[in-house]
């Protein structure tokens, strides 16, 4: 198995589960997809952060928003893997309570990622929802 598709595995597995949990209301999975280390950014479609510490926060604020996902998947646009750097762009289709009301949207993202002891975590994801 050559590195992209060692990749597109474990986007379409690990990725898409802790992704379909935020919605769900648990920010746990996606924790653990995300670099540990500080150097790490998101410019959301709900919350900005930088560094660790305002990561988690901002995903637990994304998690207690959102409850009972009947719908989450992620259409892959484009990717690419470099040795140990990789990028995804795609639309995430999302059907799940906010806030208490049941929606349906799209978000448009792009996230870079890096292997890290052998295994691919987030280090950077950009995001708006589709007007």
């Amino acid at each position: 198995m050559n590195d992209r598709e060692e990749f597109l595995i474990w986007i379409n597995n690990s990725l898409v589960r802790a992704e379909r949990a935020l919605f769900n209301g648990d920010a746990g999975p996606r924790r653990s997809t995300w670099s540990a280390s500080d150097d790490v950014s998101v410019l959301g479609a709900w919350r900005n952060a930088v560094g660790r510490s305002e990561l988690l926060d901002a995903f637990d604020g994304v998690a207690a928003s959102f409850a009972a996902c009947t719908d989450y998947a992620f259409e892959l646009i484009s990717f690419d893997v470099a040795d140990d750097m990789a990028y995804t762009v795609g639309y995430e289709r999302i059907s799940a309570m906010k806030d208490g009301t049941p929606s349906t949207f799209t978000v448009r993202s792009t996230q870079v990622y890096r292997r890290e002891d052998g295994e691919w975590k987030v280090v950077h994801r950009h995001a708006d929802t589709m007007a």
